[in-house]
């Protein structure tokens, strides 16, 4: 297995549009691990088209709450278990993570009972462990550390970057996050630095098409970051590359990738990447 980031979900938000990317879901395989970073709408067939077989489901972390991130992990382990999955999958998330899966196995009781029945599973409520973390180690096993810091996203206030790091290789996920100098000392000298980015231009039309107005738009403006802001945290962090995701709007027809790549020149010069739905990265 190389090491690679797949971007599987590459939209900030919740709403599909016709023909646009899916909400947020990452891949990462490093040091023999298949671990997923966030499940929004869509991870399941997004993993499927990456190759990975649902059996072979490892690691699962969510950096926070909001449906966009969370909405798809109940969905994602089921499906895994209907493929076959018959080994232990660590989810690790904020607190809430916990609660959440409880709820969803009591709405999938009747299905999760008749299949145990009828066609011998083992129960998934066994399978899977629920690790709720807050600042700070979350993880060391096999070589791979997994660090995490609460970074600024209101109101949600169990809002996490995560940092993994394996045989010094290592990548760094910001989370849903307004500007926030701290995560560079967080993501310092990091390979790849996954970090949302927003464009000022296309939130007026976003604003306007969604049709919340004004309170979407101070939402916006307080919780996420704008692309120059990603390009000043990887430029103080000094990781090798900055890959932009989590990109709002990322299904506007007048936007392109030569727009984010002009916005975030201002502040960062280092090897770029815009995501983009299936994209693979290396890690070196």
């Amino acid at each position: 297995m190389r090491d690679r980031l797949v971007l599987l979900g590459s939209k900030g938000g919740p709403a599909l549009r016709p023909g646009g990317p899916w909400p947020s879901s990452s891949l990462l395989e490093i040091g023999g691990r298949t671990i997923v970073v966030d499940c929004g709408l869509g991870v399941t067939r997004g993993l499927v088209d990456a190759g990975i077989s649902l059996k072979a489901l490892d690691l699962v972390f969510i950096t926070h709450l909001h449906s966009d991130h969370v909405l798809e992990l109940g969905p994602l382990i089921h499906t895994a278990w209907t493929a076959g999955l018959a080994s232990p999958v660590s989810v690790f998330g904020p607190p809430g993570t916990g609660h959440y899966w409880h709820r969803f196995c009591q709405a999938m009781e009747f299905d999760i009972e008749t299949r145990i029945a009828d066609e011998g599973r083992p129960d998934i409520r066994d399978l899977v462990s629920i690790n709720e973390f807050g600042e700070g180690q979350v993880l060391r096993q096999s070589g791979l550390k997994v660090t995490a810091l609460r970074v600024d996203h209101p109101p949600v206030t169990d809002c996490f970057a995560l940092r993994f790091d394996h045989d010094g290789k290592s990548a760094v996920f910001s989370a849903d996050t307004a500007f926030f100098p701290p995560l560079a000392d967080f993501a310092e000298g990091a390979g790849i630095l996954v970090h949302e980015a927003m464009l000022e231009e296309g939130i007026e039309r976003l604003v306007a098409r969604t049709g919340n107005g004004a309170r979407l738009r101070e939402h916006l403006l307080a919780s996420h970051s704008f692309a120059e802001e990603a390009g000043r945290i990887a430029s103080d962090a000094g990781v090798k590359r900055l890959v932009l995701n989590h990109l709002i709007p990322a299904d506007d027809a007048e936007i392109g990738d030569a727009d984010w790549v002009a916005a975030v020149r201002k502040t960062w010069a280092g090897d770029l990447t815009i995501a983009r739905d299936g994209l693979v990265v290396e890690l070196a």
